[in-house]
């Protein structure tokens, strides 16, 4: 039996909404932290849920996402911060719809249907546009960036659910 292995990973782009954020919430946790350590337990209980905020954002904005092909099986991995890793979900070959890049026009006829989306992707649209619209099991719209061996692996098993124009 012939196994194919694929690995991908990518880079998510960090909002700059959450970088302002974060910067924002470390100057608040040096200002209370520095009123605080003058013998105010209020401004030293502010600085700690601050710096326990800008913590936690750091966390969630660095994201990267690891996309793993095995045995018709594309399973999805989300990596933040360069340090936790957590299984997002698996996807199985057979019930993908359609797998076609994001403006192809393959994807003319299900650009109406009302579905969650998920967004797996760089997160930015660059030129060329090198993200893949995949519509799994008539429920879902997951948006990926893989790279071109990956798609060429799940194409070998699904060839006419996987475009590449």
């Amino acid at each position: 039996m012939s196994e194919t292995y694929v690995e991908c990973l990518v880079k998510h782009k960090n909002s700059p909404v959450a970088a302002i954020l974060k910067w924002f919430l470390i100057a608040v946790t040096a200002f209370f932290g520095i009123l605080g350590l003058m013998g105010a337990l209020i401004p030293l209980l502010i600085a700690v849920a601050a710096g326990l905020c800008a913590y936690f954002l750091t966390m969630r904005s660095d994201l990267e996402y690891e996309y793993l092909y095995l045995d018709k099986e594309i399973s999805i991995d989300k990596i933040m911060h360069k340090t936790k890793r957590k299984r997002i979900e698996v996807l199985e070959v057979e019930r993908i719809e359609i797998l076609a890049p994001f403006r192809s026009h393959h994807l003319d006829s299900y650009r109406n249907r009302q579905m969650k989306t998920v967004d797996y992707s760089i997160g930015e649209e660059k030129q060329p546009d090198l993200r893949y619209v995949m519509y799994y099991d008539g429920t879902r719209r997951v948006i990926l960036s893989p790279t071109q061996e990956l798609v060429k692996a799940i194409r070998t098993v699904a060839p006419r659910k996987v475009f590449t124009d």
